[in-house]
């Protein structure tokens, strides 16, 4: 018994020793950082940003993996079922925290405060209004006013249902005290060819997700919502600007891994993670997609959405925004 006893405290200590081991050299191959909405969305291109300036850091490929649907939902799911062996991230912004609160609990495929490891805030950015062709209004008093008087006939388009443009969308008609109809895309190019033709009228976007076509002409930003104006887009004006300063609306951006990554590894993570947000470069090449760069600890990080959670789950009650 007692043999028994000394192999078994034996194979748990080499047991221990080689996972240890295997921290200390990780990473020996490529990281696959999911991001859960299209190629072009916020959280994609503030992905790759991150992610191409730390395969350089680690001597490995970190490769994006996008894996759409579900407004989120679909990514996020995957992510809690990975090895939590430091080969899986993922960039995950307010949909990760505000899809499941339009679910009942027994429905829901995760809990994001603790099936999950956060590792760090990377950042936030203002949400902008664009319009659809044929909208011609240059301030949102002006668009709540045609909306007004054509109840439930105005749309507005999101990457999803439980998206952060889906929640800056509803919270937008809520506090303008319209009807109009939700129009949900799975595809960000289809919801950008929609508001060219005209048959979205308005979508509200994560900056880094549309920054490209506003610089280019190709699509018309009606306000920022949020208090300052973006760097980014010097010309647009701040929703209080364009003469409703009652919405705000901005989306953040953060890592995570699956719940059981060890601890030495978060720290490694986060620590390397805050370096690049850190450097010139990277700071740059985020402002220059209307974001701002965060960081901190993971402590930091998960307290963020614990309180953002809480928020969350008081306003998505008082606006009324559920499944369709």
């Amino acid at each position: 018994m007692k043999a028994s006893l000394k192999f078994a405290a034996l194979s748990l200590a080499l047991a221990l020793a080689g996972i240890a081991h295997a921290q200390d050299r990780w990473p020996t191959k490529p990281i696959r950082m999911v991001v859960p909405f299209t190629p072009g969305s916020a959280s994609d291109v503030l992905g790759r940003i991150l992610g191409a300036r730390m395969s350089e850091i680690y001597g490995q490929q970190i490769v994006i993996d996008n894996r759409p649907g579900a407004g989120g939902l679909i990514g996020s799911e995957l992510v809690k079922h990975a090895a939590p062996d430091g080969y899986t991230l993922a960039m995950v912004g307010q949909p990760h925290l505000s899809n499941v609160l339009l679910r009942e609990e027994k429905e829901r495929p995760y809990d994001p405060l603790k099936d999950y490891a956060a590792i760090s805030f990377v950042a936030f950015t203002a949400n902008v209004i664009v319009l659809g062709k044929g909208i011609e209004v240059k301030t949102i008093p002006d668009l709540i006013a045609i909306a007004k008087a054509k109840p439930g006939q105005l749309n507005y388009g999101s990457a999803g249902v439980g998206s952060s443009s889906h929640l800056a969308g509803a919270l937008f008609a809520s506090k303008a005290g319209i009807n109009v109809v939700h129009v949900p895309f799975r595809i960000g190019a289809d919801s950008r060819s929609a508001l060219m033709a005209g048959t979205i009228h308005y979508y509200v976007y994560p900056a880094p997700a549309i920054m490209a076509m506003i610089q280019a002409g190709q699509l018309r930003a009606l306000a920022v919502a949020s208090p300052k104006r973006a760097s980014a887009l010097p010309n647009v004006p701040t929703s209080a600007e364009a003469g409703f300063g009652a919405y705000q609306s901005e989306s953040w951006f953060g890592l995570i891994a699956p719940r059981a990554l060890p601890k030495a590894l978060v720290t490694r993570i986060n620590a390397d993670t805050v370096k690049v947000l850190q450097e010139p470069g990277i700071q740059e090449k985020i402002l220059a997609q209307g974001a701002q760069g965060g960081f901190g600890s993971p402590e930091h990080f998960a307290k963020m959405q614990r309180d953002e959670y809480a928020e969350l789950s008081v306003l998505i009650k008082q606006i009324g925004m559920k499944v369709q």
